[in-house]
């Protein structure tokens, strides 16, 4: 009695899984019919139940059916396209994207090994023929959702594109695929609409993607080292300074030539208070670029200051000055250089008692306020020159105040000087 039952309990789940997948199998049917009689709605409808059922969630034909739906909407949009007839871009597109990944996971399905070990993918075929025509339609799609402000879809789209001649179904014939300097350009909108979506975790994953991917085709979107500045930046955004900073030293040392690499090492540099650090990465950035020697001098010229060794900051200061006779900067810096060295001295000889000694400081605290003037003075016409800042031109006039005070008690006459400085200043005397 017992045996009977176990055999009737078998019997009876050969037949329910048996009619179950007859059932299953129905579906797929009704899928089919619905996608070739253009009801693609209940196409979907039916598609989601064998996705999500044990006995075709791992058919290689239900996802090949699912992508079918996509392609499906895409393609009578294009007719309509082709055919000069109203088209709608949204269903042509949504379309194009959702007929994607449920192909690639079909294909996956179909390079399972049967139980014999052997692989027979039935499906493969047809979608890499799909995949194939409708490759360059992912650049429109990609235009089409940024032109709707939808970057992360729009990244997406690109990135599809970039995608398509890179999988295992072309493997072999992956030489059909045009890969030229528009193939290049793609992959940086695919990056940049990811940055532009937020999305910062799939930009770094992009672009680390597109640094490895070798090698770099020259194209008229961006250069090679872009990637490595969109890196570092990606890295700053998501509060990795680790990798910023990693990131920032190989870029310096693989395009020494950038303007971004070295001066933002410079800058942290700075901030972190390593000024031998600095000033090395600055000796390399004169180096690799002397028609920036205005700022790049400057720079090193204001840490030289800041250690007091004025005699190797004027050095670097004339050095900008010889490139560019207009350096603003330089001119500044020079000038507050002689003065900061005027006011030192000053304080030494409030202190002498030696007249004679008084009297030597006095001519050389003299000498130093009157180097500084003239640079004063030009670097203020400059200013105003180019409408400058008020609060940059008032910096200047001050500077300019301070030096005319103190060569009028050092015994040359700039009152004159003065009261039309104080004048601009808004100073009552």
């Amino acid at each position: 009695q017992i045996k009977m039952k176990k055999i009737l309990f078998f019997t009876l789940i050969t037949v329910f899984s048996a009619s179950t997948m007859f059932a299953q199998k129905k579906v797929l049917k009704d899928t089919k019919r619905a996608i070739d009689s253009n009801n693609l709605e209940e196409a979907r409808t039916l598609i989601k139940q064998a996705i999500n059922h044990p006995e075709t969630d791992n058919d290689p034909e239900t996802w090949k059916l699912y992508g079918d739906i996509g392609n499906k909407a895409f393609d009578n949009e294009r007719m309509n396209q082709m055919l000069g007839k109203p088209a709608n871009e949204k269903v042509m597109y949504e379309g194009l994207l959702e007929s994607f990944y449920p192909y690639v996971k079909a294909d996956s399905l179909g390079q399972i090994p049967d139980e014999k070990g052997k692989v027979r993918n039935k499906v493969r075929k047809d979608i890499a023929s799909i995949l194939k025509a409708n490759h360059p339609y992912y650049i429109n799609a990609g235009v089409y959702f940024n032109d709707q402000k939808d970057y992360a879809k729009a990244s997406e789209c690109f990135e599809i594109y970039w995608t398509i001649p890179n999988l295992p179904m072309f493997e072999e014939n992956k030489d059909e695929f045009v890969l030229d300097s528009t193939y290049q350009i793609i992959k940086y909108y695919a990056i940049i609409t990811a940055i532009q979506a937020d999305d910062h975790e799939k930009a770094i994953e992009l672009i680390q993607r597109a640094i490895e991917e070798q090698p770099f085709i020259e194209n008229s979107a961006y250069r090679e080292s872009d990637l490595y500045e969109l890196l570092a930046s990606e890295y700053l955004q998501v509060g990795d300074s680790t990798k910023f900073m990693e990131i920032l030293h190989v870029g310096a040392e693989k395009f020494p030539e950038s303007k971004y690499f070295i001066p933002n090492l410079i800058n942290i540099f700075i901030r972190q208070g390593d000024h031998e650090k600095a000033m090395e990465y600055l000796d390399k950035a004169i180096a690799n670029d002397p028609a920036n020697t205005c700022e790049l001098s400057s720079v090193k010229a204001a840490l030289l200051v800041e250690k007091k060794d004025y005699a190797a900051a004027e050095v670097e200061y004339n050095k900008a000055l010889e490139q560019d006779p207009n350096c603003e900067r330089a001119l500044e810096g020079l000038a507050v250089n002689y003065i900061l060295q005027a006011q030192e001295l000053k304080e030494v000889t409030a202190t002498l008692t030696n007249r004679q000694q008084q009297i030597e400081n006095d001519q050389k605290t003299l000498e130093f306020y009157q180097k500084s003037l003239p640079l004063l003075e030009k670097y203020t016409e400059l200013l105003k020159a180019r409408n400058a800042d008020e609060s940059e031109i008032k910096s200047a006039l001050l500077k300019l105040r301070n030096v005319y005070y103190n060569l009028s008690l050092l015994g040359v006459d700039k009152s004159k000087e003065l009261q039309e400085v104080e004048a601009e200043l808004n100073i009552n005397q």
